[in-house]
């Protein structure tokens, strides 16, 4: 939170994004025991839980809630499921179905998310921040006009094209529903929270003002309208040069970095105010001096400006335990 508020702390505060998940053979176990992902997802003893584990193991300094992206169109029925090996399948929408969405069911539908988030923050230590999160408008409707994630979302792009309005009437309710979400995460003991824009760096420069910026700053202006003082970070995953502006465009308090983003580049953005990131996760996988130097770097160039360490995308389910703990140490310059 002092990091987000603009400060350099030395070591930097270390999160891992998807740092609850397959990695971690206890996250696996309470898998088994859900049934469904979406059931874990929504049953809040269980992703108390498992949003617990690595805090418990790592000591990571802040907790993400265990949740999805794709909560929202689930609540707005979509069918949302997961296929083994397949990840998330819903009914694709058109444009009739947009016109027909009911967002007044998003309160009830995401309730045990906002329970999980009051437990949590019950059973987490004082000191260790708790993140709240959702998908980016842009990102999700991806999902929702494909049905399931493709390569370059070209189903969203043709859609967006040929049917502009009814595409920024959508994006436009996944941006009020999602700020809402939000606020109900603050206001449950969420400190600050995440906006995850993952396919944002399939867009151009006119669309992703359009599509990227422009949805994630309705979000954020509704939420400070009604809570003032929120901490907000936004990720636009594989944005690159375009993120130049994002910051200031959308006004959130801190732009996560993928790992694609140069680091000199970087420390022109650290210029405007906080950054979090930007470790390969496959250098978690490789471990050993892979792993040593890409966090050396990272501490080398970003250290000396607000930083809070993370992946530059999620934690991949093939890294060792050991090695995530060896990156630990390293960021906090303990002996592995």
């Amino acid at each position: 939170m002092r990091v987000l508020a603009g400060e350099t702390l030395s070591p930097p505060p270390l999160w891992l994004m998807r740092q609850a998940g397959r990695y971690l053979p206890e996250y696996r176990e309470v898998r088994r025991e859900a049934g469904s992902f979406l059931d874990l997802c929504y049953n809040p003893d269980l992703a108390t839980e498992v949003t617990l584990q690595p805090i418990r193991r790592y000591g990571f300094d802040a907790a993400i809630l265990f949740s999805d992206i794709l909560v929202i169109p689930d609540a707005l029925e979509r069918g949302v499921y997961f296929e083994e090996g397949h990840g998330p399948r819903m009914t694709p929408i058109d444009v009739d179905g947009i016109s027909g969405l009911d967002p007044s069911r998003g309160p009830a539908h995401l309730a045990p998310a906002i329970e999980a988030v009051m437990k949590i923050r019950a059973n987490l230590p004082t000191e260790t921040t708790l993140l709240g999160f959702c998908g980016a408008p842009w990102t999700v409707a991806t999902y929702m006009i494909a049905g399931h994630g493709t390569p370059d979302q070209a189903p969203a792009r043709l859609f967006a094209y040929r049917e502009p309005k009814a595409f920024m009437r959508l994006l436009d309710i996944l941006a009020d529903m999602s700020a809402d979400y939000l606020v109900s995460q603050l206001d449950a003991g969420a400190d600050a929270v995440q906006i995850f824009d993952s396919w944002a760096g399939v867009l151009g420069e006119v669309e992703f003002e359009q599509y990227a910026t422009r949805p994630v700053r309705r979000m954020i202006d509704s939420i400070r309208a009604r809570r003032p003082g929120a901490r907000i970070i936004a990720f636009a995953k594989g944005a690159g040069t375009l993120l130049r502006s994002y910051r200031q465009d959308t006004t959130a308090d801190a732009i996560g970095l993928d790992w694609s983003v140069p680091l000199d580049f970087a420390r022109e953005l650290q210029r405007e105010g906080p950054v979090q990131g930007n470790l390969d996760p496959m250098r978690v996988v490789a471990g050993g001096t892979a792993l040593n130097e890409g966090i050396d770097r990272i501490l080398d160039q970003l250290g000396h400006g607000p930083l809070i360490f993370n992946l530059g995308h999620g934690i991949t389910p093939q890294a060792d335990p050991e090695t995530v703990a060896a990156l630990v140490a390293r960021v906090r310059g303990v002996a592995a």
